[in-house]
């Protein structure tokens, strides 16, 4: 039994304490040695397989035309609001300065110079891109070779030269470009302390002990420390997506906290009972740990399925995500039992804020010991929980009906990827972006790639010019690059819209399906569209593809593992409809926000944007992870009391209300560290915290205070009905909870209850 193996596990580590958190202390310096000896920088790397704008990439990298590089641009206007680049020789000789400066710093191939095209005339400067058409706003465009060849220091050096002719030239200088966006440092840091302040307070409300606040915080620590280092040694092996760090600490922190939660409320339970502290770390392991484990290896589980969307960015970072969790896991079964050793009997005392809370709330007799072993009495939970078991009908239709409205918003769910527009006004890289629009229109900041191999037709490029140019949805077309070892072309195209628009995957869309297949006829000619903004539509559409099939493959696991686990068939059916409700009331609540502008002010939400396109299925992996940590700790709460009392109707009351302070602890401890990360710079960051928040504050209390309790009551005794020839073939692996050896029932002195199966 897993329970066993737990018991064994919890209590060596809670006898011999020093020796285990000596262990974790060798293994976090080796991973952060091994992480600055081998490490790498996250990478983002916007392709799949198979994908148009992946076989443009490939000929683009064939062809060497440099733009498979990193690039920067400094986007530049005279301070003198009646100056123009045109007429205002001073505001020209500060562009060639500027430029010249620029291709000086470390590693620059090379540089665009709208000042030297402004000396061969004003026309030549405007079609070329490099000046706008009032002649008021100019662009340096600056090549860099691959991020293999370059570092932070790169991006410092340009930021450091910009600041220093800021001061020196009659210019405002604003800069962006994908050297910012790969080398910027992420955003957590902050969001990580803020996330870790919360839950210590939340942690001492609910324990009143600064000793055991203290526990969960240092294991979540210490586990977030080994899995980011061991995350940034992956990144040296291959390329780690730049979200996975933030997305690593921000389910790390939520996932290690709770199920430290989870286990020191059983130890104090443990505890309160009379067992020694030893004794009490390893029961505490071996009872909460179950669901710990199963609840962890489900979130691991989830994420590593997102490789059947074959993208292998989302692959990478879901691996990179899932050692971070299966840390945690290791560090709640072997690192904690050491800590609560080392506490001994001390986490079984409140502090003075915690007595004073509970002066004169008495438990009411007959309940167990666990329902009084915290710091505040479940007296009310029980009313409530009461309450709800008498009008089960209503509560259920209500809270249904009211999940259902939230998740309507869904149907209006468009994907993409929020660009340098929308970051906050206080980033030059927003300040660039806003400038470019203006002066040049939208689509210059998102522009495409058409990479097309003649294939011997010398009238191909000029048919496939033509017929782009004529599109209506493109601007216009820069001059074309052609290689002349391979012969390989490249057109960099402007759309007439920007980046985040649904317009702009049109107009991807149509020259792929009507406008190169008329130019290039029925030859042996090839043209594909590539550039930012043709890959990120191409990522979106298929994960929207391959998301119904993950989302089943998520489902029918869940139930089978469920269903183990329980001994039932309606238990794990409810669990998996409940937390699909939870989910999409949250991807609703996520389009409200941020395509719709709901509330975005609230959160720094300066602009309207699409959902990332990989975010719908990372959440969903997660997600349903984390609902079945909350769903296996209830349900195996109520399972024990069904078992002891062979009573549904009580054991749904005492169940419920027994785990209820936990649950809603643990998620509050989880909203605050998402909400944490909800208000970072990066709109990708605040999706992942806003969803992860409002998923986990709806399971925790429409779904776990409201629907179980109502649709239990309503299922009555069917809820642990089994058919007898299911019974049998299922195997009684070590997940079960209703073995005859459960560690909570031996240490309670009662036998099993009945069990409902069909004969």
């Amino acid at each position: 039994m897993l329970s066993k193996a737990l018991l064994r596990l919890g209590a060596g580590a809670a006898r011999r304490p020093w020796r285990v958190i000596a262990t974790w202390l060798v293994v976090a310096t080796l991973a952060v040695l091994a992480a600055v000896a081998f490490g790498g920088r996250t990478a983002d790397s916007m392709t799949a397989p198979g994908l148009d704008s992946q076989q443009a990439a490939e000929l683009i990298e064939r062809a060497g035309t440099g733009q498979e590089g990193m690039t920067a641009q400094l986007v530049v206007t005279p301070l003198d609001g009646g100056a123009t680049f045109f007429g205002d020789d001073g505001a020209r000789t500060a562009l060639a300065r500027l430029r010249t400066e620029v291709q000086r710093l470390p590693h620059v191939l090379g540089t665009s110079d709208p000042a030297e095209a402004l000396g061969a005339g004003g026309d030549t400067a405007v079609r070329g891109g490099l000046v706008s058409a009032d002649g008021r706003i100019a662009v340096v465009r600056v090549q860099y070779p691959d991020q293999s060849r370059l570092s932070a220091e790169d991006l410092h050096a340009l930021v450091g030269l910009g600041d220093r002719l800021r001061a020196e030239l009659p210019l405002r200088i604003e800069m962006g470009g994908n050297l910012f966006y790969t080398f910027s440092d992420p955003d957590g840091g902050v969001s990580e302390l803020i996330g870790l302040l919360a839950a210590a307070t939340i942690l001492f409300l609910a324990f009143g002990s600064l000793v055991a606040a203290a526990l969960p915080i240092g294991m979540a620590v210490f586990g977030l420390t080994v899995g980011v280092a061991t995350m940034t040694v992956l990144a040296g092996v291959t390329d780690v997506p730049t979200f996975a760090p933030v997305l690593g600490s921000m389910v790390g922190l939520g996932v290690g906290i709770d199920y430290a939660l989870f286990v020191l409320a059983r130890h104090r339970e443990y505890l309160a009972r009379g067992l020694d502290p030893r004794e009490a770390a390893g029961r505490a392991v071996a009872t909460a740990g179950r669901p710990v484990v199963f609840a962890g290896g489900t979130v691991v589980v989830s994420i590593l399925g997102m490789a059947v969307a074959n993208v292998p960015f989302m692959t990478v970072g879901g691996l990179a995500v899932s050692i971070v969790v299966l840390t945690m896991v290791l560090a709640s079964v072997t690192l904690l039992p050491a800590f609560l050793g080392v506490a001994g009997p001390r986490l079984g005392r409140a502090g003075r804020i915690a007595r004073a809370l509970r002066a004169g709330r008495p438990g009411r007799s007959g309940r167990r010991p666990d329902t009084e072993a915290g710091a505040v009495p479940a007296a009310g939970w029980r009313r409530w929980i009461g309450h709800v078991s008498r009008h089960p009908a209503a509560y259920a239709v209500g809270a249904a009906g009211l999940l259902l409205t939230a998740t309507l918003p869904v149907l209006g769910l468009r994907v993409g990827l929020p660009d340098d527009g929308s970051l906050p006004r206080s980033r030059t890289e927003r300040r660039a972006y806003d400038l470019v629009a203006e002066g040049f229109g939208p689509g210059t900041n998102g522009p495409l790639v058409v990479a097309a191999d003649p294939a011997g037709d010398p009238g191909v490029l000029d048919r496939l010019v033509a017929a782009v140019s004529a599109d209506p949805g493109i601007a216009s077309v820069a001059p074309t690059h052609i290689d002349r070892a391979t012969g390989i072309a490249t057109l960099v195209v402007f759309p007439t819209t920007g980046p985040q628009e649904k317009a702009t995957a049109d107009t991807v869309a149509r020259l792929r399906t009507e406008v190169l297949p008329a130019a290039i006829g029925h030859g042996t000619a090839r043209a594909h569209v590539g550039g930012a903004a043709a890959s990120l539509s191409d990522v979106g559409r298929r994960t929207s593809q391959r998301l119904p099939a993950f989302v089943a493959a998520v489902l029918a696991m869940s139930f089978l593992l469920l269903m183990l686990v329980f001994r039932s068939v309606l238990v794990p059916l409810k669990a998996v409809l409940l937390n699909l409700l939870s989910i999409g009331a949250a991807y609703g609540i996520m389009v409200a926000v941020f395509q719709w502008g709901w509330g975005g002010a609230l959160i720094g939400l300066e602009a309207t944007v699409p959902i990332v396109s990989f975010i719908p299925m990372f959440l969903f992996a997660i997600l349903f992870g984390l609902s079945m940590d909350y769903e296996v700790f209830l349900l195996s709460r109520v399972r024990e009391e069904y078992l002891r009392t062979g009573d549904n109707g009580t054991a749904i009351v005492d169940g419920v209300s027994g785990t209820a302070r936990i649950i809603t602890s643990a998620a509050l401890i989880m909203v605050a560290v998402f909400l944490s990360f909800a208000v970072a710079e990066d709109p990708s960051a605040k999706m992942f915290g806003l969803g992860l928040a409002t998923a986990i504050f709806i399971d925790a209390t429409v779904v776990r205070m409201v629907l179980v309790p109502a649709t239990m009551t309503l299922l009555g005794r069917a809820n642990w009905w089994l058919p007898r020839w299911l019974d049998r073939i299922l195997p009684r692996g070590p997940v079960g909870i209703d073995a005859a050896d459960d560690t909570d029932a031996a240490s309670t002195g009662q036998a099993p209850g009945p069990r409902l199966v069909d004969r």
